[in-house]
């Protein structure tokens, strides 16, 4: 019997209850955000989190930005990132920013601390399925809806366990911001295709 690989299919990445969501994001999409959020400004003055950062790959463009970018991960991934649990126990300090690809399973409470501890505002990287769901509707976007949704309409490729330039997927991405004061209405965007522009290939320099 062949694989069904319809879109509707293959956009369905599952992973283990207790897997690491090991899915490095390519710097590139970062800088799509950054471009997005602030222009041309460095907001040098400004601190950010962020706290499920692999294996830095999102930190690195990230701090072309912002002067401060603290972070943490879960595990050791042995590149000099801080090991620590940023669900658990009491919420960290605050930061201006924080921006992140968080674990799909757990990017609600991830968003939900995020919004606690962030003065500015909030960027999370998340399959735009995230979109989708009555009880997230209820819980999350009722109650605090985000200020703008940013869709990528060039395909994100990321790999498990590693980061790679070449590849393909079904799944499609988009960053969800929050920011303060909070919006009545989100604003929907599209990110118009940006990645030969913004990809380097420093980028992918004894990626692992």
């Amino acid at each position: 019997m062949s694989q069904n690989r319809s879109s509707a299919v293959m956009q369905q990445r599952s992973e283990p209850h207790h897997s690491l969501d090991d899915f490095p994001t390519p710097p590139w999409a970062t800088r799509a955000l950054c471009e997005a959020l602030f222009g041309g400004d460095k907001v040098r003055h400004l601190t950010c989190r962020e706290p499920a950062a692999n294996r830095g790959h999102m930190a690195w463009p990230l701090s072309e930005w912002f002067g401060t970018v603290q972070t943490s991960d879960i595990f050791d991934y042995r590149v000099g990132i801080a090991v620590r649990d940023y669900l658990w126990g009491a919420n960290p300090p605050d930061v201006d920013w924080t921006i992140t690809n968080p674990p799909f399973r757990l990017a609600q409470a991830f968003i939900s601390r995020a919004l606690h501890t962030s003065r500015h505002g909030v960027a999370m990287l998340v399959r735009s399925a995230f979109l989708e769901g009555v009880a997230r509707h209820r819980d999350l976007f009722q109650i605090t809806p985000p200020a703008r949704i940013l869709q990528f309409t060039e395909r994100v490729v990321m790999h498990k366990g590693k980061l790679a330039p070449k590849g393909s997927t079904a799944t499609a991405y988009c960053w969800i911001v929050w920011t303060r004061p909070t919006p009545a209405v989100p604003r929907f965007e599209w990110i118009a295709p940006c990645r030969k522009r913004l990809e380097r290939a420093s980028d992918y320099a004894g990626a692992a």
